[in-house]
Protein backbone atom coordinates (compact mmCIF):
# COMPACT_ATOMS: atom_id res chain seq x y z
CA UNK A 1 0.00 0.00 0.00
CA UNK A 2 1.54 3.84 -0.22
CA UNK A 3 2.06 4.00 3.26
CA UNK A 4 2.02 0.70 5.07
CA UNK A 5 2.18 -3.37 3.97
CA UNK A 6 0.40 -6.47 5.50
CA UNK A 7 2.28 -9.63 6.21
CA UNK A 8 0.76 -13.25 6.27
CA UNK A 9 3.31 -15.08 8.58
CA UNK A 10 2.68 -18.51 10.27
CA UNK A 11 4.51 -18.28 13.64
CA UNK A 12 7.42 -19.95 14.50
CA UNK A 13 10.41 -21.09 16.62
CA UNK A 14 11.71 -17.25 15.48
CA UNK A 15 9.36 -14.20 17.53
CA UNK A 16 8.14 -11.97 15.23
CA UNK A 17 10.12 -9.01 16.94
CA UNK A 18 13.29 -10.49 16.06
CA UNK A 19 12.03 -11.24 12.26
CA UNK A 20 10.08 -7.35 12.07
CA UNK A 21 13.05 -6.09 13.39
CA UNK A 22 15.51 -7.46 11.29
CA UNK A 23 12.88 -6.87 7.77
CA UNK A 24 12.59 -3.00 8.91
CA UNK A 25 15.75 -2.43 9.56
CA UNK A 26 17.13 -4.18 6.88
CA UNK A 27 14.63 -2.75 4.21
CA UNK A 28 15.18 1.11 5.79
CA UNK A 29 19.10 0.94 5.59
CA UNK A 30 19.31 -0.08 2.19
CA UNK A 31 16.73 2.58 1.24
CA UNK A 32 18.30 5.06 2.94
CA UNK A 33 21.37 3.64 1.22
CA UNK A 34 19.63 4.26 -1.85
CA UNK A 35 18.41 7.17 -1.38
CA UNK A 36 20.94 8.95 0.61
CA UNK A 37 19.27 9.85 3.87
CA UNK A 38 19.58 9.36 7.33
CA UNK A 39 17.48 8.46 10.35
CA UNK A 40 14.15 7.02 10.76
CA UNK A 41 11.99 5.62 7.83
CA UNK A 42 8.95 4.14 9.25
CA UNK A 43 6.78 6.19 11.77
CA UNK A 44 5.54 3.77 14.20
CA UNK A 45 5.85 0.00 15.29
CA UNK A 46 4.22 -2.60 13.64
CA UNK A 47 0.55 -3.95 14.79
CA UNK A 48 0.29 -7.64 14.65
CA UNK A 49 -2.50 -9.63 15.73
CA UNK A 50 -2.46 -13.38 16.52
CA UNK A 51 -5.03 -15.31 13.69
CA UNK A 52 -6.59 -18.85 13.70
CA UNK A 53 -5.49 -20.58 10.76
CA UNK A 54 -8.01 -22.92 10.02
CA UNK A 55 -10.50 -20.56 10.29
CA UNK A 56 -9.16 -17.44 9.36
CA UNK A 57 -6.66 -18.06 6.85
CA UNK A 58 -7.67 -18.12 3.04
CA UNK A 59 -9.92 -15.25 3.79
CA UNK A 60 -6.76 -13.30 5.32
CA UNK A 61 -4.82 -14.19 2.21
CA UNK A 62 -8.06 -12.94 -0.20
CA UNK A 63 -8.18 -9.67 2.39
CA UNK A 64 -4.98 -8.89 1.75
CA UNK A 65 -4.07 -9.51 -1.87
CA UNK A 66 -7.34 -7.62 -2.54
CA UNK A 67 -6.42 -4.64 -0.91
CA UNK A 68 -4.64 -2.69 -3.52
CA UNK A 69 -7.96 -3.09 -5.57
CA UNK A 70 -10.29 -2.08 -2.82
CA UNK A 71 -8.07 1.24 -2.80
CA UNK A 72 -8.26 1.60 -6.24
CA UNK A 73 -4.25 1.13 -6.87
CA UNK A 74 -5.51 -0.96 -9.35
CA UNK A 75 -8.42 -1.15 -11.53
CA UNK A 76 -9.37 -4.55 -11.99
CA UNK A 77 -8.47 -7.99 -11.13
CA UNK A 78 -6.81 -8.08 -14.16
CA UNK A 79 -4.63 -5.61 -12.74
CA UNK A 80 -4.48 -6.51 -9.93
CA UNK A 81 -2.80 -9.81 -11.64
CA UNK A 82 0.36 -7.38 -12.95
CA UNK A 83 0.62 -5.70 -9.26
CA UNK A 84 4.15 -6.10 -8.68
CA UNK A 85 3.75 -5.06 -4.43
CA UNK A 86 1.70 -7.86 -4.25
CA UNK A 87 2.04 -11.28 -3.34
CA UNK A 88 -1.23 -11.80 -5.55
CA UNK A 89 0.98 -11.75 -8.47
CA UNK A 90 3.01 -14.77 -7.27
CA UNK A 91 -0.30 -16.71 -6.39
CA UNK A 92 -1.55 -16.55 -10.02
CA UNK A 93 1.57 -17.64 -11.63
CA UNK A 94 2.84 -14.03 -13.46
CA UNK A 95 6.18 -14.26 -11.16
CA UNK A 96 8.22 -16.01 -8.92
CA UNK A 97 8.89 -15.12 -4.94
CA UNK A 98 11.37 -17.59 -3.39
CA UNK A 99 10.21 -16.58 0.22
CA UNK A 100 6.58 -17.09 -0.45
CA UNK A 101 4.72 -20.15 0.45
CA UNK A 102 2.43 -20.43 -2.53
CA UNK A 103 1.91 -24.25 -2.64
CA UNK A 104 0.21 -24.19 0.77
CA UNK A 105 -2.18 -21.76 0.01
CA UNK A 106 -2.86 -23.10 -3.72
CA UNK A 107 -3.09 -26.62 -1.83
CA UNK A 108 -5.93 -25.46 -0.47
CA UNK A 109 -7.64 -25.27 -4.23
CA UNK A 110 -6.67 -28.11 -5.90
CA UNK A 111 -3.76 -31.13 -6.53
CA UNK A 112 -3.26 -29.49 -9.91
CA UNK A 113 -1.62 -26.53 -10.51
CA UNK A 114 -3.41 -25.31 -13.44
CA UNK A 115 -6.52 -25.98 -11.65
CA UNK A 116 -5.71 -24.54 -7.98
CA UNK A 117 -4.63 -21.19 -9.48
CA UNK A 118 -7.73 -21.16 -11.73
CA UNK A 119 -9.97 -21.49 -8.42
CA UNK A 120 -8.05 -19.28 -6.87
CA UNK A 121 -8.80 -16.60 -8.71
CA UNK A 122 -12.42 -17.16 -9.02
CA UNK A 123 -12.17 -17.38 -5.09
CA UNK A 124 -10.50 -13.44 -5.50
CA UNK A 125 -13.20 -12.45 -7.68
CA UNK A 126 -16.07 -13.56 -5.43
CA UNK A 127 -14.54 -11.87 -2.43
CA UNK A 128 -13.68 -8.47 -4.37
CA UNK A 129 -18.00 -8.61 -4.48
CA UNK A 130 -18.03 -8.76 -0.56
CA UNK A 131 -16.76 -5.48 0.15
CA UNK A 132 -14.59 -4.98 3.51
CA UNK A 133 -15.00 -7.70 6.04
CA UNK A 134 -14.94 -6.21 9.88
CA UNK A 135 -14.47 -9.00 11.03
CA UNK A 136 -10.46 -9.47 9.71
CA UNK A 137 -9.66 -6.56 11.97
CA UNK A 138 -9.21 -8.99 15.29
CA UNK A 139 -11.53 -8.11 17.87
CA UNK A 140 -11.93 -12.37 19.04
CA UNK A 141 -11.48 -11.54 22.77
CA UNK A 142 -14.30 -8.80 22.36
CA UNK A 143 -16.65 -11.68 20.54
CA UNK A 144 -15.80 -14.29 22.98
CA UNK A 145 -16.19 -12.05 26.20
CA UNK A 146 -19.53 -11.18 24.83
CA UNK A 147 -19.06 -7.91 22.98
CA UNK A 148 -18.16 -4.33 24.08
CA UNK A 149 -20.31 -4.36 26.73
CA UNK A 150 -18.96 -7.14 28.17
CA UNK A 151 -15.24 -6.15 28.41
CA UNK A 152 -16.34 -2.41 29.65
CA UNK A 153 -18.15 -4.51 32.43
CA UNK A 154 -14.36 -6.20 32.98
CA UNK A 155 -12.59 -2.72 33.08
CA UNK A 156 -14.86 -1.10 35.61
CA UNK A 157 -14.44 -3.94 37.55
CA UNK A 158 -11.02 -3.47 37.63
CA UNK A 159 -10.09 -6.15 35.18
CA UNK A 160 -8.23 -5.00 32.83
CA UNK A 161 -6.91 -7.18 29.47
CA UNK A 162 -4.27 -6.26 27.48
CA UNK A 163 -4.44 -7.01 23.68
CA UNK A 164 -8.75 -6.46 23.09
CA UNK A 165 -8.21 -6.98 19.77
CA UNK A 166 -5.06 -8.41 19.38
CA UNK A 167 -6.78 -12.09 18.59
CA UNK A 168 -8.60 -13.38 15.41
CA UNK A 169 -10.56 -16.65 16.14
CA UNK A 170 -13.06 -18.42 17.79
CA UNK A 171 -14.04 -18.41 21.21
CA UNK A 172 -12.09 -21.59 22.17
CA UNK A 173 -8.89 -20.44 20.01
CA UNK A 174 -8.83 -16.81 22.07
CA UNK A 175 -9.68 -18.64 25.46
CA UNK A 176 -6.73 -20.94 24.93
CA UNK A 177 -4.25 -18.02 23.76
CA UNK A 178 -5.50 -15.89 26.51
CA UNK A 179 -4.78 -18.66 29.19
CA UNK A 180 -1.44 -19.63 27.82
CA UNK A 181 -0.19 -16.30 28.22
CA UNK A 182 -1.60 -15.51 31.61
CA UNK A 183 0.27 -18.65 32.76
CA UNK A 184 3.27 -17.44 30.90
CA UNK A 185 2.89 -13.84 33.57
CA UNK A 186 2.44 -15.85 36.54
CA UNK A 187 5.35 -18.26 36.13
CA UNK A 188 7.32 -14.77 35.63
CA UNK A 189 5.85 -13.37 38.32
CA UNK A 190 6.28 -15.91 40.57
CA UNK A 191 10.16 -16.26 39.28
CA UNK A 192 10.65 -12.61 40.22
CA UNK A 193 9.13 -12.54 43.51
CA UNK A 194 11.50 -15.09 44.57
CA UNK A 195 14.21 -12.83 43.58
CA UNK A 196 15.36 -14.43 40.68
CA UNK A 197 16.58 -12.33 38.17
CA UNK A 198 19.56 -12.20 35.94
CA UNK A 199 22.70 -12.62 38.40
CA UNK A 200 21.00 -15.62 40.36
CA UNK A 201 19.97 -17.10 36.68
CA UNK A 202 24.28 -16.90 36.04
CA UNK A 203 25.52 -18.37 39.03
CA UNK A 204 22.67 -21.29 38.56
CA UNK A 205 23.99 -21.87 35.27
CA UNK A 206 27.25 -21.71 36.77
CA UNK A 207 26.76 -24.55 39.31
CA UNK A 208 24.78 -26.78 36.83
CA UNK A 209 27.77 -26.04 33.89
CA UNK A 210 30.36 -25.48 35.67
CA UNK A 211 31.15 -22.64 33.40
CA UNK A 212 31.56 -18.78 35.44
CA UNK A 213 30.10 -16.39 34.27
CA UNK A 214 33.21 -14.09 33.23
CA UNK A 215 34.17 -17.06 30.79
CA UNK A 216 30.42 -16.25 28.93
CA UNK A 217 30.96 -12.80 28.74
CA UNK A 218 34.06 -12.83 26.79
CA UNK A 219 32.08 -14.92 23.66
CA UNK A 220 34.43 -18.47 24.62
CA UNK A 221 33.03 -20.77 21.76
CA UNK A 222 34.46 -23.38 23.48
CA UNK A 223 31.51 -26.25 23.23
CA UNK A 224 31.07 -25.84 27.13
CA UNK A 225 30.34 -22.01 26.92
CA UNK A 226 28.32 -22.21 23.98
CA UNK A 227 25.79 -24.73 26.01
CA UNK A 228 26.10 -22.72 29.06
CA UNK A 229 25.51 -19.24 27.55
CA UNK A 230 22.66 -21.26 25.60
CA UNK A 231 20.81 -22.02 28.82
CA UNK A 232 21.51 -18.48 30.51
CA UNK A 233 20.09 -17.00 27.23
CA UNK A 234 16.96 -18.74 27.49
CA UNK A 235 15.98 -18.96 30.93
CA UNK A 236 16.79 -15.05 30.77
CA UNK A 237 14.80 -14.47 28.05
CA UNK A 238 11.84 -16.94 27.77
CA UNK A 239 11.75 -17.71 31.81
CA UNK A 240 12.34 -14.20 33.26
CA UNK A 241 11.04 -12.32 30.08
CA UNK A 242 13.79 -10.24 30.08
CA UNK A 243 14.43 -8.47 26.84
CA UNK A 244 17.10 -9.78 23.54
CA UNK A 245 18.80 -6.46 23.59
CA UNK A 246 19.35 -5.81 27.66
CA UNK A 247 20.59 -9.76 27.82
CA UNK A 248 23.31 -8.92 24.70
CA UNK A 249 24.61 -6.32 26.87
CA UNK A 250 24.89 -8.05 29.87
CA UNK A 251 26.55 -11.05 27.58
CA UNK A 252 28.76 -8.50 25.56
CA UNK A 253 26.99 -10.24 22.30
CA UNK A 254 24.93 -8.90 19.74
CA UNK A 255 21.10 -9.44 19.74
CA UNK A 256 20.86 -12.15 16.91
CA UNK A 257 23.20 -14.18 18.65
CA UNK A 258 21.20 -14.11 22.08
CA UNK A 259 18.31 -15.27 19.57
CA UNK A 260 20.20 -18.07 18.05
CA UNK A 261 20.94 -18.94 21.77
CA UNK A 262 17.72 -19.03 23.15
CA UNK A 263 16.72 -21.66 20.01
CA UNK A 264 19.73 -23.65 20.95
CA UNK A 265 19.02 -22.99 24.63
CA UNK A 266 15.27 -24.56 24.60
CA UNK A 267 16.73 -27.19 23.09
CA UNK A 268 19.68 -28.36 25.56
CA UNK A 269 17.28 -27.78 28.30
CA UNK A 270 14.89 -30.06 27.15
CA UNK A 271 17.34 -32.83 26.48
CA UNK A 272 18.90 -32.61 29.78
CA UNK A 273 15.67 -32.16 31.56
CA UNK A 274 16.85 -28.62 33.59
CA UNK A 275 14.54 -26.56 35.43
CA UNK A 276 15.22 -22.96 36.71
CA UNK A 277 12.91 -23.79 39.86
Amino acid sequence: MPNHFHLLLRTGNVPISTVMRRLLTGYAGSFNRRHRRHGHLFQNRYKSILCQEDAYLLELVRYIHLNPLRSQIVESLQGLDEYEYSGHKNMVGKIEVEWQDVKTILGFFGNRLAEARKRYRAYMEEGFGLGKVPELVGGGLIRSAGGWQAVKTLRRSQIHVRGDERILGDSDFVKQVLDAQNEKLEDRYRLQSKGFDFDRVALLVEETCGIPITELRRGNKQPGSVKARSVLCYWSVAELGMKGTDVARLLNISQPAVSRSVKRGQKIVREMNLQLV
